[in-house]
């Protein structure tokens, strides 16, 4: 069976299964959501800037009573000219901690390296035990290494069956970034595909179970975002099957990039 946590290349332990929380509304929505999730047994929680729910994931996690080294905690740079470092530390006053786990360049705006010193200062302060970047095509992930005294330990992109981005994937791989998928059920698009359908009837699943369990047979770290109890008790329960060659096999045909090495096929910035 899949591990549940994997190790970053620089050591940090992440668990490989975590709850999105974009278009979630701050206040009573996210912070239930979060509550179900760790609950449930999700060890990491994935936000942003640009979200604007980052005090609810905080009081969340304080509610929770678990130990702060136990969750995972994700957010990321809203890109522009701001200072990533700065930032941050205002995410840290919303969230109510000391340091994040993860924090990553949303978007590379304004180009792959313009960010980055600031990153590497936030990491340098200890408020981030590991950067990275979202949204960054296998070209900026080289761009960026070229300049990087601590290089990017993740890549967040939109993966799934349907945007199955091998090319951005094997590039990744080689450099050490690990992959992780965001909209792994397509904003629930996906869940409605016929030969999705058929394998999670056939193994008593349901199609989002089948696709985040696709995610994770492929080596990513996924994110399955809701915002209802039962989809999130049910999103979570991934580790005790297996999908066969053969449905891999099926799913792996449902790409539509053309195994692309680009994060998005028509970026919005």
């Amino acid at each position: 069976m899949t591990a549940t946590v994997r190790a970053l290349a620089d050591g940090t332990e992440i668990p490989v299964l975590g709850l999105g929380v974009w278009q979630i509304r701050d206040g009573r929505e996210c912070e239930d959501a979060v509550r179900w999730a760790l609950e449930a047994g999700y060890r990491h929680i994935d936000t942003a800037q640009n979200y604007g729910n980052e005090r609810s994931v905080g009081r969340a996690l304080r509610d929770s009573g678990l130990a702060r080294d136990e969750v995972f905690v994700t957010t990321k740079f809203d890109p522009g000219p701001r200072d990533p470092a700065a930032e941050l530390e205002r995410s840290l006053e919303r969230l109510g901690l000391d340091a994040v786990d993860l924090y990553l360049v949303h978007w590379p705006a304004g180009g792959p390296t313009r960010a980055w010193d600031g990153m590497q200062r936030a990491h340098e302060r200890g408020h981030a035990r590991a950067i990275g970047v979202s949204n960054f095509g296998a070209a900026d992930i080289e761009s960026l290494l070229g300049v990087a005294a601590v290089p990017p330990m993740v890549n967040q992109v939109q993966f799934s069956p349907f945007e199955f981005r091998r090319g951005l994937q094997e590039a990744c791989e080689r450099r050490g970034v690990a992959l992780e998928a965001y909209s792994p059920l397509g904003t629930g698009r996906h869940l409605r595909d016929r030969e999705v359908a058929a394998i999670a009837d056939r193994l008593g699943r349901t199609p989002a179970q089948v696709l985040v369990r696709w995610s994770l047979q492929r080596g990513l770290i996924v994110l399955p975002k809701s915002s209802h109890h039962d989809r999130i008790v049910q999103n979570a329960a991934v580790f005790d099957f297996e999908l066969t060659g053969d449905d891999l096999t099926v799913l792996d045909k449902l790409d539509r990039t053309h195994g692309t090495d680009r994060a998005l096929e028509h970026p919005w910035w």
